[in-house]
């Protein structure tokens, strides 16, 4: 997912984030990454699992594809179903797709207990995905629309007042707008140009790419 832009729109986070929780003296380090694929998720992991390799536990969840087709987590030694099952849980919560989450503990001395554990993993994965950040990523379509110079600023201020986003402009013996126009809505966009010019609009089909709301 991603790449073939099969589907219209999802939830996702915007950068990399870590963020650190202090329970009963344990610390517990959440690590996030937006990811395409899964080789990219378990590269993550690895990598984090080196960078802490002295760490207590590196436990991780992640859920990746159009259909959330790929879910893995993992406990990295904690009882059964008290870290990697809460990450994933949260990544669920939150309807995120192509996210990876690791959480590195470093034991305190003090044993939390499993409902313990359970509330200090999920915690921790939501307050990293929060702090990286979520966004809807929706897919939308270049229209490239050409008209003469005359109706420039026409077009420019109904395109900014129907909050249509410009992505460029190319100036040659004509102007050359690129539209940002939601996939599936192309139609309407060529419609408002076309009675907005009186027809004098030449408009084509560009890529298709996600924009991030």
């Amino acid at each position: 997912m991603g790449k073939d832009f099969s589907i219209l729109e999802y939830r996702t986070i915007t950068s990399s984030a870590e963020h650190t929780n202090i329970v009963k003296k344990s610390k517990f380090i959440a690590h996030v990454k937006p990811v395409e694929t899964e080789n990219e998720a378990i590269a993550f992991i690895d990598e984090i699992k080196r960078k802490h390799y002295d760490a207590t536990h590196n436990c991780s969840a992640y859920m990746i594809g159009e259909n959330d087709q790929v879910q893995k987590a993992s406990d990295d030694g904690e009882p059964s179903g008290t870290a990697g099952k809460p990450i994933l849980e949260v990544i669920k919560k939150e309807r995120l797709k192509n996210v990876v989450v690791v959480v590195t503990r470093y034991f305190g001395g003090i044993m939390l207990g499993a409902g313990g554990l359970i509330r200090a993993y999920g915690q921790a994965a939501a307050d990293g995905i929060h702090k990286a950040g979520i966004v809807q990523r929706i897919m939308h379509t270049e229209v490239k629309a050409t008209v003469d110079y005359t109706w420039v600023g026409k077009v420019e201020n109904e395109l900014h007042s129907k909050v249509y986003k410009i992505a460029g402009k190319e100036y040659t013996d004509k102007v050359t707008f690129t539209i940002l126009a939601k996939a599936g809505e192309e139609a309407v966009l060529e419609k408002l140009l076309t009675e907005l010019t009186n027809g004098q609009v030449e408009i084509c089909y560009g890529s298709r790419i996600y924009v991030d709301i």
